[in-house]
């Protein structure tokens, strides 16, 4: 598809739309582009960690979006001790580059059982590992796994800012804040 038919580019309103409308399908389509976008949290010695993770949920009305992760994760300690995210998000077909940041708050345990049991055995699986994410094996597969609802966490992002860019003969960037109701003002690409 030609990117400059892409009219919803044009105007701050269908831009935010937009944004939100491929969110939305990234939690929904397992296909979309939006489904794995790069998690970008700061480390202990103030160094970027980034990483692709699964998004789960993305709620416009309360501007925030959810993932799942090991409780035990670097990720999870990160936010912890550093308690805001950037994710990043790339779709190809439509040209369009999505950055948000947002203060995120991690939940575990019987605050998220319900989720937990929303989840396929499969995916429960990937929550449960002896050693814990990270730590140094001897061989590839040196590990155990097994569903452990005590491993189990949500991050979820509040969203404080958001940077769409719309790649197109004439670029298009624009910025979204919390602080002003989601106004959004053009800035130069």
């Amino acid at each position: 598809m030609n990117p400059e038919s892409h009219e919803w580019a044009t105007s701050l309103p269908a831009l935010h739309d937009q944004a939100w409308k491929r969110l939305r399908r990234g939690v929904a389509d397992r296909r979309a582009a939006g489904r794995h976008p790069t998690l970008v949290t700061v480390d202990a010695e103030g160094g970027p960690q980034a990483r692709t993770v699964v998004l789960r949920a993305a709620d416009r009305k309360e501007a925030t979006l959810r993932i799942y992760t090991d409780r035990h994760s670097d990720k999870v300690g990160e936010v912890q001790a550093n308690p805001v995210a950037g994710l990043h998000f790339w779709d190809s077909a439509a040209h369009l580059q999505i950055r948000l940041q947002g203060d995120v708050t991690v939940f575990s345990g019987d605050s998220v059982r319900a989720v937990w049991e929303e989840l396929s055995d499969h995916a429960r699986d990937c929550y449960g590992r002896d050693p814990a994410p990270g730590n140094v094996l001897d061989e590839a597969l040196d590990y155990r796994k097994w569903s452990d609802l005590a491993a189990f966490a949500v991050m979820e992002l509040t969203i404080q800012w958001m940077d769409i860019l719309h790649l197109g003969r004439h670029h298009r960037r624009a910025r979204f804040e919390r602080s002003d109701g989601w106004a959004g003002q053009w800035v130069v690409p």
